[in-house]
């Protein structure tokens, strides 16, 4: 991050947890600032922990130099967002919590923190062949697209949504969490780094070249483990 007269990261989210919430039992400091890939436009990312409050919710902000998104919850109510978060397969809050620096403690976060560590350990639930099969034949509907379409401006669209579902593919045929925006690419990187340098190779020579051959063959390697594209014979509804 570049250097400004900003307070330090670590120091104002403790001003902060001193100043909003100065009872709570636990508050942690998380995302790009602990990670050390904080950029300009960077906010604080803050998980308190307050028994006090009735319900989750989160609250955006400015406070000390900062834009602040503050996930507040009370001792119970986080762990509903562990559970939709491992369903989802994008463990978003348990990777706050496990990676977040400590701000404030009153002898809770070490028991959430190992919730956390064991959820992401555990990894997404395992696809069924079923849906494998399903995800084979819309990854295959979105790749005949690409490889038909002649207009650049529906092309671009797309590459998108085949990126997506070709990550998410390979990711959870995997066993391993995805990501949505920049943490697809964060994803892929946690998985296997070749991989990841291929996929973004790919993507860039059709966005940059309009090049699809590097995207087209790695949609099919992606594939080819479980069976390569699908179209005959699939079929969803009927008995």
């Amino acid at each position: 991050m570049e250097t400004t007269d900003k307070t330090a990261p670590l120091e104002a989210a403790r001003k902060f947890i001193d100043k909003h919430f100065p009872d709570c039992e636990g508050a942690l400091l998380a995302g790009s600032a602990v990670r050390g890939e904080a950029t300009a436009t960077s906010d604080l990312d803050i998980v308190v922990f307050d028994s006090k409050v009735p319900a989750s919710y989160r609250k955006s902000l400015i406070a000390f130099d900062w834009p602040v998104e503050v996930f507040v919850h009370n001792l119970t109510s986080y762990q509903t967002f562990f559970r939709d978060d491992a369903e989802r397969a994008r463990p978003s809050m348990p990777r706050m919590v496990a990676e977040g620096i400590v701000l404030q403690d009153r002898g809770i976060i070490d028991a959430i923190k190992l919730e956390a560590q064991n959820l992401l350990a555990n990894g997404p639930r395992e696809w069924t062949a079923a849906t494998i099969r399903t995800k084979r034949y819309f990854l295959t509907d979105t790749l005949d697209d690409f490889i038909g379409c002649s207009e650049r401006a529906e092309g671009i669209f797309i590459a998108g949504t085949l990126a997506e579902g070709m990550s998410e593919f390979e990711l959870r045929t995997h066993g391993r969490w995805i990501g949505a925006s920049k943490w697809i690419v964060r994803s892929l990187k946690e998985y296997d780094k070749e991989f990841a340098a291929c996929f973004v190779e790919a993507f860039d020579d059709y966005y940059r070249h309009g090049n699809k051959e590097k995207v087209i063959e790695l949609a099919d390697t992606v594939l080819q483990p479980h069976g390569g594209r699908l179209f005959e014979g699939f079929s969803m509804g009927k008995e």
